[in-house]
């Protein structure tokens, strides 16, 4: 149950960035539709077909599908008030960055899967959505940009495979790990924090 409510929050979360990217893009209202409901559901989609479940949880159960067609109608309806609130995305972008990552490594570990397919499906999960809807809009992904973007996500999903290793409840593990995602993406965001660069090449005379 803890999963399932994981999962449907955080394709809540990541549906209104992928609403709010396709507006900014003017795209039309099913292309807003299909955008959120891909940056939702991308991420789990992926999980799903590298752990072997298929089809993908998000296509077999209604309230996957539901949520992220609904945020998408709302987003498009009401955007400019959504897009006053951009700085609350984010935050909230911050905690899907948490639910994904920690539900993804948690249900790889679900299988059976070994502890390092765990932390790398986890990070998928978080990052795969982001991923579509950047590419849909015709941006480079938010992830290679120098956002400290994947990293709270690797360390939420080796987090919760740690705590399963070492035999720890479930419930309270997944929490603390996604705690720890959501204070590292935040402090990231408040101060500004960048993954470096390479140097600049030497300009030719």
């Amino acid at each position: 149950m803890l999963l399932i409510v994981l999962d449907l929050a955080g394709i809540a979360v990541f549906a209104v960035s992928g609403a709010l990217a396709a507006v900014a893009a003017r795209m039309d209202v099913f292309g807003v539709v299909t955008v959120a409901a891909l940056t939702g559901l991308g991420g789990g989609v992926v999980r799903d077909v590298l752990l072997g479940i298929t089809p993908p949880t998000s296509l077999r159960q209604w309230p996957y599908l539901l949520v992220p067609v609904v945020v998408g109608i709302a987003v498009f309806a009401f955007h400019p008030l959504v897009s006053k609130l951009r700085r609350a995305v984010q935050w909230a972008d911050a905690f899907g960055l948490a639910l994904f990552a920690t539900a993804g490594a948690g249900t790889a570990l679900a299988t059976g899967a070994p502890a390092v397919t765990a932390v790398v499906v986890g990070l998928i999960t978080a990052i795969g959505g982001g991923v579509l809807r950047d590419l849909l809009v015709g941006e480079v992904p938010h992830v290679l940009r120098r956002e400290i973007y994947a990293v709270p996500a690797l360390v939420g999903a080796a987090l919760v495979v740690v705590g399963h290793e070492s035999g720890l409840p479930p419930g309270p593990t997944t929490l603390c790990a996604a705690g720890a995602v959501l204070v590292i993406r935040v402090v990231a965001l408040l101060r500004g924090w960048d993954a470096p660069l390479p140097p600049r090449l030497p300009q030719r005379g």
